[in-house]
Formats: structure tokens, C-alpha cells, sequence
């Protein structure tokens, strides 16, 4: 995929109302823009208000390095060392890179190959995977809340949800040919890195006990790690075409994900940036490594002592970008809340109870348009 289209004297601002509806916005999508070629501008649609466009709230281009896991080493005789500064990354950041992951080159390349094929089919192809239904195993659509979002990002996505994949696969998309087994395979691999680094985190909390045998036991009074092992996993595959002018639009807003844990696939192209010490950073990709963000249910959870992370996605006028996120949670029907063994009286519960009926209906309300992390803001109780 390359540029948007070819570049013709069009103003598209001044034709759009004679030559899309809001129902044709709603439902085709950025790629569907993209095709009809000669976009040079932005659609209204689009564009946001002044106060929270990219350049407006940026305070200058500035560069991250994330911490740095490495995968290898949280299973080996270095566990120690890396538990501690997986913790840290946990605490400060709510976000870092994981390296040595032992996920094979082919694997990953296949899911990317794959993934760039679904968004260059025929519109007539992808339209058929359209749905409003949240709770669909396959779902084709574009920008945040397509629904209720007064202005749109600029990103066109499909979510599969692999949960469990016996029931679930039959109702993917069969084309590209081989879209089914490569998702399959990249979700298994991607989700034994997640219960690897689950059970490393339930360590990190202190929520592992030793018994006497020297075997390892979990922390019987909340979620076990099996409950994990049990949970949600959630493939959404994102493209962002290349942007006639990227300054006034985001190919995501600023949110923060609501499951657990989250392990991003994304090429070299800079395009995420997190909210750190309150500016806006653009994170520096690094090669054969994933992203891995703290949800808001890890941070109800921890009971706050893990941060998820608020962070949002640029777009550029030259590329288009793909990334591939695997979003980890507990099962959708178990109430999430801050584990026992992290509440005292020093540390009152921080968090009200809940589960992802309430994300459902929190996210089904509103616009997503947002500036902080307000679904988790809304879970939270006040404390003196």
C-alpha cells in the first residue's frame, strides 16, 4: 500500500457534502477514501479541533526508549533481576519492549504479509465483515466508536477474537487464502509469550507463595493464573493509510487498552507515542521486539500499583503503516478487581469491581475523543 492517491487540483473539503453522506463515511472507512484516488485534503469528518491535534499538544518531537525485558533471560537463572525491572517498567512507564522473544521471523513476517493483503482485497470483500455488534468474532470497521465518534480517526481495523479458536476461526475471513491458519498460528505464539510474562507479573506483585515442597502456588483468593490461561485474546489488526495532511487528523486518539496486557507488532515506521511525565513522546521502534502495555485491568488489579499507559498513534503523508495488536485479558464475564492480598489499610481498594460488560457500555455511550484514560477514571474511587 502506498500513497492515498494520486494528487490532483481537488479540494475535497469543498465537494465532500455532494459526494459522500455521513452514512457512507461511517460505514466505508479510510482505505474506501483512499481508493477512490485524488485525495488531497482531509475530509471534515477528519479533522480535530485545534486543541488536540498532533502538533498543537507535542511540545516539540521528542524520542523514547522504552525499558527493555528480555524474554530469555525471565526464564532463566537472571529471573530475578529481570522481575525487578519488569516491575519498573510497570510502575514508571506502564509500558516497555520485549526482546529475545523466541517468536520465529517467519511467523511474524507472515502476519504482517497477511494483514496488508485483507486491506488491499476489494471493498466489496472487506465490507462483508461490517458489523455494530462489539461481541463479534470477526469485525471489520474504521476509526475509534465508529457509532458515536463526532470526528473520526484516521484508521480502518479488523478485529478477530481468538477466544476460544475452535469456535471462533469459522467466522474469519477465508480470504486471503491463508489469513486463518497464519492468524491462528501467530495467536498461540503470542499468547504463550502473555502467560509467560502474566505469571512473571503475579510474581512481581508478590502474588506467588512458596511452599514448603519449594513449589510455586498463586494467589488462591483472587484470579489464579489458570483463570488467565482461561481469559479473552483479542487480534485487531490496524491500518493507517498514508495521510494527505497528517497534522490535523490521529490514526488513534489517546486512550489507554482495558484488558490486562497487550503485545503490539508494528514495522519501523514512528507512528505510537505515550504520555509520559506529562508530554506526548514518540516511541522509538526497535527491531524484533513487541510492545507491551499495561492495561487498565492489570492497573485495577495491582490495585494501581502498575500504571496502564495513555497513548495514541500518528500518521504520516508518505506511508501507510500496519500494526497488529493481541489484547489479553481475563475472561469477559469474570469481574476484575483489585487482588485482596494488595489491599491494607495503608493501601484502601482503589478500583470499583468490574468486567467487560462495563467497558461495553462505557465505550457504547460516548464519543472516544478523549484526553485521558477515562474509562479506568471512571472505575476509580475517590480517596482521601
Amino acid at each position: 500500500m502506498g500513497s492515498c492517491g494520486a494528487v490532483v487540483d481537488t479540494d475535497y473539503r469543498e465537494n465532500e457534502a455532494s459526494t459522500e453522506t455521513h452514512d457512507q463515511y461511517l460505514q466505508k472507512g479510510v482505505r474506501h477514501l483512499c481508493e477512490r484516488g485524488g485525495l488531497t485534503r482531509v475530509p471534515t469528518k477528519y479533522i480535530l479541533p485545534m486543541e488536540e491535534r498532533p502538533n498543537s499538544t507535542i511540545g516539540g518531537e521528542t524520542n523514547l526508549k522504552l525499558p527493555v525485558i528480555d524474554f530469555a533471560r525471565l526464564q532463566g537463572s537472571s529471573r530475578s533481576q529481570e522481575l525487578n525491572s519488569l516491575a519498573k517498567a510497570c510502575e514508571e512507564f506502564g509500558i516497555f519492549q520485549l526482546i529475545d522473544h523466541g517468536v520465529e521471523d517467519e511467523v511474524i513476517l507472515r502476519m504482517t504479509d497477511v494483514s496488508r493483503m485483507f486491506f488491499e482485497l476489494p471493498f466489496d470483500e472487506r465490507s462483508k465483515y461490517m458489523s455494530k455488534d462489539m461481541t463479534s468474532p470477526a469485525r471489520y470497521g474504521t476509526s475509534f466508536n465508529q457509532n458515536n465518534d463526532e470526528v473520526f480517526c484516521w484508521r480502518d481495523f479488523l478485529k478477530l477474537n481468538c477466544h476460544p479458536l475452535s469456535d471462533t476461526v469459522p467466522s474469519w475471513p477465508s480470504s486471503p487464502m491463508d489469513l486463518r491458519e497464519t492468524v491462528v498460528n501467530y495467536s498461540k505464539n503470542t499468547n504463550f509469550l502473555y502467560l509467560v510474562l502474566m505469571e512473571a507479573v503475579l510474581e512481581s506483585l508478590g502474588l506467588m507463595e512458596t511452599t514448603e515442597s519449594g513449589t510455586e502456588t498463586k494467589d488462591a483468593s483472587t484470579n489464579t493464573l489458570k483463570e488467565f490461561e482461561e481469559g479473552s485474546q483479542l487480534i485487531v489488526v490496524n491500518c493507517y493509510p498514508a495521510c494527505p495532511e497528517p497534522d490535523l487528523t490521529l490514526g488513534m486518539p489517546p486512550h489507554s487498552d482495558y484488558g490486562i496486557l497487550t503485545l503490539l507488532l508494528q514495522d519501523q515506521i514512528q507512528g505510537l507515542q505515550i504520555q509520559h511525565q506529562g508530554k506526548w513522546m514518540t516511541v522509538e521502534p526497535l527491531p524484533n521486539s513487541f510492545i507491551v502495555n499495561v492495561g487498565d485491568h492489570l492497573e485495577i488489579f495491582s490495585n494501581g500499583r502498575y500504571k496502564s499507559v495513555l497513548h495514541r498513534v500518528l500518521v504520516n503523508s508518505s506511508k501507510s503503516r500496519i500494526s497488529v495488536a493481541s489484547l489479553h485479558s481475563l475472561p469477559f464475564n469474570t469481574i476484575v478487581r483489585p487482588s485482596p492480598k494488595l489491599v491494607d489499610e495503608a493501601n484502601p481498594t482503589r478500583y470499583r469491581d468490574t468486567d467487560f460488560a462495563n467497558f461495553l457500555e462505557y465505550i457504547g455511550s460516548r464519543d472516544q475523543r478523549m484526553k485521558s484514560k477515562s474509562f479506568l477514571q471512571s472505575r476509580k474511587f475517590t480517596i482521601n
